[in-house]
């Protein structure tokens, strides 16, 4: 028997049930997939596969399952990724293509990704190990009260609120914008706080205290900038499919709480293209019932650059193939939109 007909009869498999949600018989896959050989032959080639443990069949006289082992098997057999056609992805660069900050490609980017695959999309700000300071802007809301506005380079925004103990005129504000971007501007968490160390000395006497205040806030919300976060999108996709779970509480949870995510996310090799994580492979019990395609995008290859990841959660019975190819190409449109 031919091993690559097996893996052809296994592809069938898994490729009806992910679309029907029903067992797979011999008969269905001698009509529907032109194979060369009779359904009395498919049959012989399902039992070595169950022997296998690549199918099962769920109870008697149904037809065949994938199992995680013969999702696995199937995945690791897509060598190349059918791309996106053409309109497919000029609509995905055409709603990317309006985002004008990192927040709002970000927000983008898990909606149009929940939306194409039907399932929860997840998506990590990338930890700017060395962000640079783009622009701070300081907003006067009150006599003592000072908004405080970091813009990175990657577009960022981060703002805090601060109480000054004195009020600062107009003029005075002027001043401290303009030095505080002299000193700053293009420069990271790192360099800012050394900028930062004489400038307090350069201030005015009447001044200082809320110069060390501003500075503090400056350095503070870009030094946040690293920490990693994700945004969520799709989960009611993930409960509409609750037939495919035997309990699907503890997947919402993990997805709630987000920890599990930033866990995966941190055990991901970085250099894969699309990393693919299916059921029991999950290394925590909550995503045990999920497979989880995952990618990385970042800016460079320099150890600095920015780095993070995306990926799609859903039930084992997922279509791969598109599920991949959408994640790959998202992922590379986010390394180019962060390098821009």
């Amino acid at each position: 028997m031919s091993n690559d007909r097996r893996l052809d009869v296994l592809r069938a498999i898994v490729t009806e049930y992910v679309h029907t949600r029903e067992p797979v018989g011999s008969k269905v896959i001698a009509q529907s997939h032109d194979l060369g050989v009779s359904s009395a032959t498919i049959r012989n080639d399902m039992a070595v596969l169950e022997e296998a443990e690549l199918i099962y069949q769920p109870h008697t006289s149904a037809g065949r399952v994938p199992t995680d082992k013969g999702y696995r098997v199937f995945v690791d057999q897509l060598r190349t990724l059918k791309p996106m056609s053409l309109p497919e992805r000029k609509a995905v660069e055409s709603f990317l293509s309006q985002s004008d900050s990192l927040d709002d490609v970000v927000t983008r980017t898990v909606r149009l990704l929940s939306q194409v695959t039907r399932q929860v999309a997840v998506v990590e700000y990338p930890a700017l190990v060395r962000e640079k300071l783009r622009r701070v802007e300081f907003v006067d809301l009150a006599p003592t009260n000072i908004l405080v506005i970091v813009v990175t380079e990657s577009g960022r925004v981060e703002q805090r609120t601060l109480v000054l103990v004195h009020p600062f005129s107009a003029e005075d504000l002027n001043w401290v914008r303009s030095r505080v971007n002299a000193v700053a501007e293009g420069r990271d968490v790192t360099e800012v706080h050394e900028a930062f160390d004489t400038l307090a000395d350069e201030a005015p006497a009447h001044l200082r205290d809320g110069v060390m205040m501003m500075t503090e806030a400056v350095s503070d919300l870009l030094e946040s900038t690293a920490e990693s976060r994700i945004v969520l999108a799709g989960i009611s996709n993930l409960a509409r499919g609750a037939v495919d779970f035997g309990d699907i509480a503890p997947v919402l949870d993990a997805l709630e709480e987000q920890v599990v995510l930033m866990r995966l996310f941190s055990e991901l090799n970085q250099d894969d293209d699309v990393h693919v994580t299916i059921g029991e492979e999950n290394p925590h019990d909550a995503l045990t019932q999920t497979s989880v395609v995952t990618g990385t995008y970042r800016t460079t290859d320099s150890p600095f650059a920015a780095r993070a990841h995306l990926g799609v959660v859903g039930p084992t019975r997922m279509d791969y193939a598109k599920t991949m190819s959408y994640v790959r190409a998202v992922a590379a449109y986010l390394s180019r939109f962060l390098s821009q």
